[in-house]
């Protein structure tokens, strides 16, 4: 696929960043980006030198969300068109049929995903954000959902992770008001797993990826399906009776081999991709 406005690229230790890549209109979403984001995921899925993606915006934005000439037609259709391509691919589908829809597939994802949020952060990208597995942001960032001054519900499944990611109290603050919130406030709900000036922003964003990219891939994709998983169905006894089975199986293959000889030794694991 030719990317216009998206690009992402894949460095030596296995960490993938992709960009959303529309810097003159503040990375504003339309079905083209949705397509082309969708592609590339599938292609970092499949590709076994990869440990972690990055989502970012190129230059001083995340994404502003919906394009505004996109919003404008909706008014004069009078239906919604995501505008998705009808054969556009699907990571993350077929690993739970509850994360088979738009943005809930990242949950699927082999992989960590880290959205890192280097500025204005809108409509469909506070979901693309929520639905990543972590969260890093500039600070002063403005973060809005926008819906409630729209007119519109809460999208795109924001109804069900937000909750889960910062209770339903503050939940009901941001998707109720759509008001403007600033990256420090969100990362006190506990949004964020940090909020950092921009000029260590790409810096520490890069040594967290690291140090997920350099632990067991095996052991971390594993961990993010319990993750999920367990939050969807809220089971404690099934998510102990699972572990253990996991734990069971993955004492048998080369990672868990591999990360005890380097305990012992008394040096940094070398996992296989």
């Amino acid at each position: 696929m030719e990317l216009k406005v998206t690009r992402y690229e894949i460095d030596e230790t296995g960490v993938a960043t992709v960009w959303l890549h529309r810097p003159e209109r503040r990375n504003a979403w339309t079905g083209r980006m949705h397509t082309e984001y969708r592609w590339i995921c599938k292609r970092l899925q499949e590709d076994q030198r990869v440990r972690v993606v990055v989502v970012t915006g190129s230059g001083d934005a995340f994404s502003v969300g919906a394009d505004r000439d996109a919003l404008a037609g909706y008014v004069e259709a009078g239906h919604y068109d995501p505008a998705l391509a009808v054969d556009a691919e699907r990571p993350g589908y077929g690993v739970r049929p509850e994360f088979d829809a738009d943005m809930a597939w990242q949950l699927g994802l082999r992989v960590p995903m880290i959205a890192a949020v280097n500025g204005a952060c809108a409509g469909i990208a506070v979901a693309l954000a929520a639905f990543c597995d972590l969260r890093f942001a500039v600070e002063g960032a403005k973060v809005t959902t926008a819906t409630a001054r729209l007119g519109l519900p809460a999208e795109y499944g924001l109804s069900w992770i937000l909750p889960r990611l910062i209770g339903a109290t503050h939940a009901a603050d941001v998707l109720l008001t759509g008001r403007i919130l600033r990256a420090e406030e969100l990362g006190a709900m506990g949004f964020f797993n940090a909020v950092v000036p921009r000029p260590a922003f790409d810096a520490t964003v890069a040594e967290y990826a690291a140090l997920l990219a350099a632990a067991s891939p095996e052991a971390v994709s594993t961990a993010k399906r319990q993750l999920w998983g367990d939050l969807l169905h809220g089971d404690p006894r099934a998510a102990v009776e699972e572990s253990k089975a996991l734990i069971g199986e993955l004492m048998q293959h080369p990672d868990y081999a591999e990360g005890v000889a380097a305990l012992l030794e008394k040096r940094p694991p070398r996992f296989l991709r």
